[in-house]
């Protein structure tokens, strides 16, 4: 449930990168994220850093993704999101049943195609062409799906898969553990989402997320469902100054602008408003720590101010544990 007073109805959540940080650190985001009134807080599934080149300093994201479920009690618990590539479905089905469990119900799970070609490389996993990415995409959604939300043994013998009458016990907590699928490729991804719970694409201004939020629709047409039944949402930047965006987004600022709050206060709202106007249902603000720095917890104070949001608690940041 949204606690905007500005933007009723809308989910807003927090991304923390898993980039050059610790994980006693982001504990300390977290717990500060949700009591300023997010309702949604996320890890990303990357074997480096995620900024394209060879920098590995990144944490693992189950092992997150498990911490953060285990260290806060009310937002949901998201991955956004992970790659097929990097691990069998099954074993992240089973991890994400045991995830719900120790977060007593409150994880979301996306699957995205995977981008970052040195991650590959650098672990000896193949980097396919993206049309056979997406399409390992798709048979892993079905994978965990019948596993996570099926209603016996699952078996599959698929492309890329295989199951046989394979059990994920003990079962998640929720009836329906949702799925999200990530990226705004029009026909190939965005026709998976259609199969999903949820879906999120980042970095693009409102007027191309109203457009690929209408492919969709169009896909969910062709499968006999409402694209209302899918949570559609997107991630945006954050930066508080000129130097800032400069500093996180390099020769792409101007282009990254138009989906990067930044400006007065009003400016933001703004922003935030048009994305409400555009069909967005949840709106997720990414964050990532640059080397030897870590998150400002005052920004957060200051972003849930601009989103109207109502703490839990007085949030101080004196003594956020």
């Amino acid at each position: 449930m949204s606690r905007s007073m500005l933007f009723p109805g809308i989910a807003f959540g927090v991304h923390p990168g898993l980039q050059h940080t610790e994980p006693a650190a982001l504990q300390e985001v977290w717990r500060l994220v949700e009591r300023l009134g997010f309702d949604w807080i996320s890890v990303f599934d990357h074997l480096y850093a995620a900024n394209g080149t060879s920098d590995a300093d990144c944490l693992e994201s189950i092992a997150m993704h498990t911490l953060l479920a285990a260290t806060t009690q009310r937002v949901r618990c998201g991955c956004l999101v992970y790659v097929p590539s990097y691990r069998h479905p099954a074993i992240l089905a089973k991890a994400a049943a045991t995830m719900d469990i120790i977060s007593g119900g409150r994880i979301t799970l996306g699957l995205g195609a995977g981008w970052h070609r040195r991650e590959y490389e650098a672990f000896g996993l193949p980097y396919e062409s993206r049309p056979r990415r997406i399409r390992q995409m798709q048979e892993a959604l079905r994978c965990v799906d019948a596993l996570l939300n099926g209603a016996g043994p699952a078996t599959v013998n698929g492309e890329f898969f295989r199951l046989d009458q394979a059990r994920c016990e003990p079962r998640p907590v929720q009836s329906r553990l949702p799925l999200w699928v990530g990226g705004g490729g029009e026909q190939l991804t965005l026709r998976v989402a259609a199969e999903a719970d949820g879906w999120n694409v980042a970095f693009v201004p409102p007027e191309v997320f109203r457009h690929k939020k209408a492919v969709l629709a169009g896909h969910c047409d062709e499968r006999g469902r409402s694209v209302s039944e899918i949570t559609c949402s997107v991630n945006i930047g954050l930066a508080w100054n000129e130097d800032d965006l400069l500093e996180q987004f390099g020769r792409n600022a101007e282009q990254s602008r138009a989906a990067v709050l930044h400006g007065s206060v009003q400016q933001m709202r703004d922003l935030i408003g048009a994305y409400v106007d555009a069909g967005a249902d949840q709106i997720n603000v990414a964050v990532r720590p640059r080397k030897g720095r870590g998150h400002r917890l005052d920004g957060f104070a200051r972003l849930a101010d601009v989103l109207g949001l109502v703490p839990l608690l007085s949030p101080s940041l004196e003594g956020v544990r």
